[in-house]
């Protein structure tokens, strides 16, 4: 065959090769938004029924930290690994798993009889929310290449995280029963992932190697460990188990570090610490988690055991935190160009303080009015972090690793998340003055944290 007719039926195999689908915008900010709102719905369910599933599963006050922090649980300890997989193997294959994989874990968590069971059917969900949430941010740098339709898209995305956090809680509220409102939701995520296997284009950055499942490992047994520790810390923090619980996970911690800076294929590239903005979007995640998300996960349930509300109506009360939240993460694009979302940060962290500041001592005096102002200043702080944080996450990497990125900072989200929980949990409750004096002291944390926050966020500047 002459060098001509070779050429020629090489070009005639390229043209007849299919090409690549082009990616859908509207549909892709539909779907990974839909998905991401039933996701942060799950994970917020229990904030209002927590007495009624503490009473159903017979948990102990001690344990009841357990009911809280399995969501967030699985989702630090699989970001990380699901955000790594999805740039390597298929964005929208991870997107559609994790979906279906959430609706059925959600399904299943409603008819658990056992206080752990349900922890292991939320452990579950959050390993599946885990894996929609790190390839969402992937799908949608994807289908909004342009910096302004990125911009607007994360601007989008972050609102509806406000917006499952606002409509969860009322949604378990509303039924009849929380395991009916775990059914709704089951069913609501099998609907996106059948919606999404259908509608959505495929898009990966393959880096080659195998998976990374000794960092997996390691990672996520260091976590159990420190959440762990940091519940049964509420009965004596010197304690052997507690202490014995620390060490571990310190040395798991210190074990990944090595296996990370060994692998091919790591989850996380360590390199990306020495730079500022990467370390600003971590930070950030880690004390949203746990100044923000560590008090507001409990606070309903201590004001219905203390000023004596109905789970509906103290899930009507925090809708003004969360639906300003949302509407203020969804106008906050149009700050793009005016603020960097690092100021965007401070400025929530500080309104997040000085919300909480202002609602000190409103469960003493059995006063759920008094707590309005600090729920206004609050939601707005809220709304402004999470309109920020997934951008801050996508520009702090290369956009081949958006997922890797979105995965990395949603970790340090959710890892401050379970040690806020538990902090806040051993707080409230260890205080001899009754549960109203132990919020107080809670609250005075989560704001003291929140300017800690807001002090990192500012000093890591860029040179």
């Amino acid at each position: 065959m002459t060098r001509f007719s070779e050429r020629t039926l090489v070009e005639a195999k390229v043209s007849a090769a299919p090409a690549p689908a082009s990616p859908r915008p509207s549909a892709t900010l539909a779907l990974t938004s839909a998905a991401t709102a039933v996701a942060l719905m799950t994970y917020t369910a229990p904030m209002v029924t927590l007495p009624d599933v503490a009473t159903d599963l017979h948990t102990p006050l001690s344990a009841q930290a357990w009911l809280l922090n399995g969501t967030p649980l699985g989702l630090a300890a699989l970001l990380l690994v699901a955000g790594s997989l999805a740039d390597d193997y298929g964005r929208r294959r991870i997107f559609v798993a994790g979906t279906l994989a959430l609706g059925l874990t959600t399904a299943l968590g409603a008819l658990t009889s056992s206080t752990w069971l349900f922890t292991l059917a939320r452990i579950a969900q959050g390993a599946a929310s885990a894996a929609l949430l790190a390839s969402s941010l992937g799908l949608i740098v994807h289908a909004f290449p342009s910096p302004r339709g990125r911009l607007h898209a994360t601007g989008v995305w972050g609102a509806f995280v406000s917006g499952g956090i606002a409509v969860g809680p009322l949604l378990s509220g509303a039924m009849p029963s929380w395991r009916v409102s775990y059914g709704v939701l089951g069913a609501a995520a099998v609907l996106v992932a059948a919606l999404s296997a259908r509608l959505l284009t495929e898009s990966r950055a393959p880096r080659g190697g195998r998976p990374d499942l000794a960092g997996a490992v390691t990672f996520g047994l260091a976590l159990v460990a420190l959440v762990a520790a940091l519940t049964l810390g509420r009965d004596g923090w010197l304690r052997a188990p507690v202490e014995l619980l620390l060490l571990a996970s310190v040395v798991l911690l210190a074990v990944f570090v090595a296996v990370e800076r060994r692998a091919r294929t790591p989850m996380i590239d360590l390199g990306l610490l020495r730079h500022r903005r990467f370390l600003a979007s971590s930070s950030s995640g880690l004390f949203t988690g746990l100044a923000v998300i560590g008090l507001f996960s409990f606070l309903p349930a201590l004001l219905q055991q203390t000023v004596g509300l109905s789970a509906m109506d103290t899930a009507w009360l925090f809708l003004l935190w969360s639906g300003l939240s949302f509407a203020v993460a969804l106008q906050a694009r149009r700050l793009a160009g005016r603020v960097p979302p690092r100021w965007q940060l401070a400025i929530g962290f500080l309104l997040h303080a000085a919300g909480v500041l202002t609602m000190l001592g409103s469960l003493d005096a059995g006063s759920w009015v008094r707590l309005l102002p600090g729920l206004v200043v609050a939601g707005i702080g809220s709304g402004l972090l999470n309109a920020a944080l997934p951008l801050l996450a996508v520009e702090s990497v290369p956009a081949a690793r958006a997922a890797m990125g979105s995965g990395a900072q949603q970790t340090f989200r959710y890892i401050g998340s379970c040690a806020g929980v538990a902090l806040t949990i051993a707080i409230a409750t260890s205080s001899g003055s009754g549960l109203a004096h132990g919020a107080d002291i809670a609250m005075l944390v989560s704001a003291m944290l929140a300017l800690v926050a807001a002090g990192s966020v500012v000093a890591l500047r860029e040179h």
